[in-house]
């Protein structure tokens, strides 16, 4: 009987701080066979990433220590190398050769000052020995097969010129580079728009049927793992708590941890229904997560609404106040591209092209569509930080686009925005406390800095945190916890409009849960209006009231939340919900 191409036993890992030694993976053992795809799947911490490092000896030692355990690889099926105990030539002939990784962010793993094409070309002549042009053609017939367009162009442009979807398109195409026998895809669509992810998914898959691949899939989300996978690890706090076929463990969970995992999607609940937090089930009552059978049964409501609830939702939106909060008419938004010879544009980019909606007080305008459709552009233009070409914006009966300086002031008080990268946002030099206390500052609420701290320190607990939080510094904190000091900065100033950029498509669903469940209860308390951004369906279907689709700076359709959600009216909308991941299990 041939050997697995990949068998992890008894794997140990500790890391060695100040603090102590931290038992970062328990015992973990599985196996990956050829033509088969094995999904990772857990929260953020629970030993996905640095399972797929170890795999390659990617982890630093120290602080990494591989306390027992064994890593063996066998590419023929007769003879097994154990990957913790190579040598420095062996393991570097198997990086990138024989076993390739994808990693999470494309932006950070290519190198900003080389072009694309070179970097995979690089690759190719150092593990297959090719010339230049060797190399090069063979990097074109790659770019070609992950259908990247205009793949001889895309050789010579460096990464800051390409889409998110692009760039991780030539990361596919450079782990493809040598052949390997097993792929490795850490989180390889997080942040990515539904159709870019279904179209990589996709692509992984044919590679994987092409090439009789072995792939290890990491990612936090069970309903990619649906659409992917052949067996599944389930990982929770460095253990594995199952793993088994697919279809066994999603219709089928046994373990707490993975019921948990599989009830907090947005998508598998009632609109204005509590998500329910895998961190709470766990810590206070594992028993009380729900079956397999109740999941289902709320996956069935969700996808066929009751009819008292479509009324609700449309009963609200027609006893809206006459008079829209915002009013936005004819709105264009064009970037100029090529000019001619005396500096006068002879392009545009047209990123909004004339669009016409209202947004009414108190509610949640769901923004969605694919990256480049121009919706965090229009979020941006209504906060008047990027000038539109023409058009009108009107803000409780006032010109906004025309207001300057001291008229503007008071108005930038009222509408604020929380980013989609916290981290980028926030000064990494200045205390989180002190990011938050400059706005108060800066528009003189509140007479004292005492005053200001002391409100300051409410603000973070009503989002999560702790006072002595107010002390520590970005990087002290998770991305969740980023995002929740994001939302209390925006809540500073005590806006009556937000608006939400993205602010939860890079967290695990775990946590997304929490900031969505937040985000509800704020919105409450406060009574502002949200103009909630992102490419995730099934979450904007969950929070917003209305939803509007964009497409190429146009308004492809709108309306009410779960008509546009469960019966799309246009082709381009259709589109967007059949690519989310996981509507139904089974």
């Amino acid at each position: 009987m041939a050997n697995p191409l990949l068998h992890i036993q008894g794997l140990n890992i500790h890391f060695e701080t100040e603090a102590g030694s931290y038992h970062a993976l328990k015992n973990v053992s599985f196996t990956v066979n050829r033509g088969e795809i094995v999904a990772i799947v857990g929260e953020s911490g629970s030993g996905k990433s640095i399972t797929a490092l170890s795999v390659l000896r990617l982890l630093p030692s120290p602080p990494a220590t591989y306390s027992s355990g064994n890593i063996l690889f066998s590419q023929d099926g007769i003879q097994s190398a154990d990957i913790l105990k190579c040598e420095v030539d062996t393991l570097r002939n198997i990086r990138g050769n024989r076993i390739s990784m994808i990693f999470q962010e494309p932006m950070t793993s290519l190198n900003p000052l080389m072009p694309c094409g070179k970097q995979v070309m690089e690759s190719i002549k150092l593990h297959q020995r090719l010339k230049d042009h060797e190399a090069r053609e063979k990097t074109l017939r790659l770019f070609e097969k992950v259908q990247l367009p205009d793949p001889a162009g895309i050789l010579d442009r460096y990464p800051h010129q390409l889409s998110g979807g692009q760039k991780q398109r030539v990361m596919i195409a450079m782990a493809m580079s040598c052949e390997p026998a097993l792929l490795i895809a850490d989180e390889p669509t997080t942040a990515l728009d539904v159709t870019v992810q279904k179209t990589i998914l996709e692509l992984i898959r044919d590679l994987q049927r092409q090439e009789n691949m072995g792939v290890i899939f990491i990612t936090h989300d069970l309903g990619l793992v649906a659409e992917i996978a052949d067996r599944v690890v389930v990982m929770y706090k460095g253990e594995i708590a199952e793993q088994g076929k697919i279809k066994d463990i999603l219709e089928h969970p046994g373990h707490p941890y993975t019921r948990a995992l599989l009830s907090c999607r947005p998508v598998l609940h009632p609109k204005g229904s509590r998500l329910p937090v895998v961190s709470d089930f766990m810590e206070n009552g594992p028993e009380n997560v729900p079956s397999a059978e109740t999941i289902k049964h709320i996956t069935d409501l969700t996808i066929d609404p009751p009819q008292n609830e479509r009324e609700e939702a449309q009963k609200g939106i027609t006893e809206k106040a006459s008079a829209p909060l915002m009013q936005v008419r004819d709105l264009r938004v064009w970037f100029p591209g090529r000019k001619d010879f005396f500096g006068r544009p002879r392009q545009f980019t047209k990123a909004i092209d004339g669009i016409s909606f209202d947004i009414f007080e108190r509610e949640t305008l769901g923004l969605v569509g694919e990256s480049g459709c121009g919706k965090t552009t229009l979020g941006r233009t209504l906060l008047h930080l990027v000038k539109p070409y023409s058009g009108t914006i009107t803000y409780k009966g006032r010109d906004f686009l025309k207001l300057e300086n001291e008229a503007l002031k008071p108005l930038r008080k009222e509408i604020q925005i929380i980013f989609q990268d916290p981290y980028s946002s926030l000064n990494p030099r200045m205390q989180v406390g002190n990011a938050i206390r400059e706005a108060m500052q800066v528009h003189g609420l509140w007479e004292t800095t005492s005053l200001r701290k002391e409100k300051t320190v409410d603000l973070l607990e009503k989002v999560g945190l702790q006072p002595d939080h107010y002390y520590r510094y970005p990087h002290e904190f998770s991305g969740g916890q980023r995002q929740r000091i994001g939302i209390a900065r925006a809540l500073a100033l005590d806006p009556a409009f937000l608006v939400c950029d993205e602010s939860v498509s890079a967290l695990d669903v775990s946590v997304q849960a929490q900031v969505l469940n937040l985000l509800n209860d704020l919105k409450k308390e406060y009574g502002f209006t949200v103009v909630f951004i992102s490419h995730d369906l099934s979450v904007v279907h969950y929070i917003s009231d209305r939803i509007m689709v964009m497409n190429k700076g146009k308004i492809e359709e709108s309306g009410e939340a779960s008509q546009v959600f469960n019966n799309p009216v246009s082709p381009y909308t259709q589109r967007l919900i059949a690519a989310v991941p996981g509507r139904k299990w089974g």
